[in-house]
């Protein structure tokens, strides 16, 4: 199995604003600068996440079956819900906005089928977007468009102080 782990630039680099790891993910040049001292999660560059569309109403990823199976060689459970919180933690983030953050509080899954090659497509739709609280639901779909699992996730929006 491969590592798809891109490491984060060192210190001593230009900024260390993780722009190859950000640009690997398909995150948009525009919100390189909101995640520019985070990246996309070392996680998610492992799992091979790769964003299609990001906003805080609906965020839309793709990750890879292979190198995400469990021993039975199917897609993981795991790897669904990783799939789903990467989804909705990242739009609450956007919803929550500079000198606020989103935690993951609740999360749960139901899974509908399996799945053992191919791409996994994941949409976060948000149910509610408070002050407060953000809930998305997020639909795991295969290359055929089957639904593979559904999610929930709730976030709280705390401030960051900064």
């Amino acid at each position: 199995m491969m590592d798809k782990f891109i490491p984060p630039a060192s210190s001593g680099e230009a900024g260390n604003d993780h722009v190859t790891e950000l640009t690997a993910a398909g995150v948009p040049p525009e919100m390189h600068e909101w995640l520019g001292g985070y990246g996309v999660g070392r996680l998610n560059v492992k799992m091979g996440i790769t964003f299609l569309e990001m906003s805080a109403g609906r965020m839309v990823a793709t990750m890879p079956v292979e190198g995400n199976e469990q021993v039975a060689g199917i897609l993981h459970g795991g790897a669904h819900l990783v799939l789903a919180e990467t989804l909705g933690s990242f739009a609450a983030g956007l919803h929550a906005g500079p000198g606020r953050q989103a935690l993951g509080i609740e999360i749960s899954a139901t899974h509908h089928r399996s799945i053992a090659s191919g791409t996994v497509t994941g949409t976060a739709t948000a149910l509610h977007l408070g002050r407060t609280l953000t809930t998305h639901e997020v639909v795991m779909t295969d290359d055929d468009g089957r639904r593979l699992s559904t999610a929930r996730i709730t976030n709280l929006i705390r401030d960051t102080g900064n």
